[in-house]
């Protein structure tokens, strides 16, 4: 390790408390990070000076005088982020805390053979941006409907996409000449509520999406638990039926194939609706109709008992339902509550479960956060990448 990666280590972990908590008082950062106060006093006077934590308002303390509290400042850095789809790119740039600089939306047909050019092509017209109002760009972040084998490598396996070993971390890299981080959609989406979410106050907690797919991401002590392949979450392929409908994986009775976009739609066939899409199904719903109010009843009591038994399994402080499948969450809500609940281990039946509002930008800030979240990156799963990232935000880099 070269000698000044310990200093830098230390200041970045500064970043990261601040990040994951909010603003401190020096006394407070010393004490998360065992730290003396001299050298907290030291390097956050740096940080300072770097423009990347601003001293906030004073805090009452007990008998002493208050306290300076200091935050991050979101201008000290900013992301690209991408949320690959089997059929548009959206790409969003975010500052260091969260704020949303920008968003566009690209067409993109990722079983073409220049698919990765194209892909390259869309985040480069963002990236070569004029930049002179915007925060120093740290890198690019991309979320992905499937397995990476390694955040830094970025390898893609996405059978929805068509997508088996896909170089997408290699390519991008030689084209941008950037940090590149690939990963999940759904470990993207988590690394975003670790930063930005529920994640700041606590350490294990459950995401899950519903939408096209099913998904799940979990985090323990802090971390995106990822597998030895890099493949953990794929709930959507949890078996809740031997005689079930087909899934899009080549098993038959998945999770997804129950209650993703498809089977909900083919659900609604089976009971005489005629609806193209979930959207018009969600129409018929909120219409009154028995029939579909029923598809989304029974499609949230299969999700329930699913999830039930996931969080008895994880055993997690908080559950987060997330994507685009929310939309509807008003006429899966009765189902699916009274499914979880009943299936519960005791001690864990008053779990709160919390369904946050969507847009489609949640996921290209997802992968943002990616990037945005190396700082706080204890584990290195970031890699060679993640080391890069941290140079250029604590400029370093040439």
């Amino acid at each position: 390790m070269p000698a000044t990666d310990r200093g830098d280590l230390t200041r970045t972990a500064i970043l990261a408390l601040l990040g994951t908590v909010g603003p401190l008082s020096r006394t407070e950062i010393a004490r998360e990070l065992d730290l003396s106060p001299a050298t907290v006093t030291q390097l956050t006077r740096a940080l300072i000076a770097a423009g990347m934590l601003e001293e906030l308002d004073l805090r009452p303390s007990r008998g002493g005088r208050p306290a300076q509290r200091l935050g991050l400042v979101g201008s000290a850095g900013r992301a690209v982020g991408v949320k690959v789809t089997a059929d548009h790119l959206v790409i969003v740039e975010v500052r260091l805390d969260g704020e949303v600089l920008g968003c566009w939306e690209r067409s993109f047909d990722p079983a073409s053979l220049s698919a990765l050019d194209e892909l390259a092509d869309a985040v480069e017209q963002v990236t070569s941006r004029a930049e002179q109002d915007h925060p120093p760009l740290l890198g690019v972040g991309v979320g992905v409907p499937g397995s990476v084998d390694d955040q830094a490598v970025g390898t893609v396996n996405a059978p929805t996409l068509r997508w088996p070993a896909m170089p997408v971390g290699e390519r991008l890299r030689r084209r941008l000449r950037l940090p590149v981080l690939v990963e999940n959609d759904v470990n993207a989406l988590a690394a975003a509520e670790r930063l930005y979410g529920r994640g700041r106050t606590h350490r294990d907690f459950l995401v899950l999406t519903i939408g096209r797919g099913v998904g799940a991401a979990i985090v323990s002590d802090g971390r995106v638990y990822r597998g030895a392949r890099g493949g953990a979450g794929e709930f959507g392929h949890v078996p809740v039926g031997a005689d079930g409908p087909a899934c899009g994986c080549g098993a038959r009775g998945c999770l997804e194939a129950f209650v993703g976009a498809d089977g909900l739609v083919a659900a609604a066939g089976a009971a005489g609706l005629d609806c193209p899409d979930v959207n018009a199904l969600g129409e018929a719903a909120g219409n009154g109709d028995r029939r579909a109010l029923d598809v989304f009843h029974q499609a949230g009591a299969i999700l329930g008992r699913a999830a039930a038994g996931l969080i008895n399994v994880i055993d997690p402080e908080v559950v987060v339902v997330l994507g685009e499948g929310v939309a509807h969450w008003p006429f899966w809500q009765a189902g699916f509550d009274r499914a979880v609940r009943a299936q519960l281990m005791p001690g864990r039946k008053d779990i709160p479960i919390e369904v946050e509002s969507w847009d489609e930008t949640g996921w290209a800030q997802g992968a943002a956060a990616l990037v945005l979240a190396t700082p706080f990156d204890a584990a290195g799963a970031a890699g060679e990448q993640g080391r890069l990232v941290r140079a250029r935000l604590i400029g370093t880099a040439p």
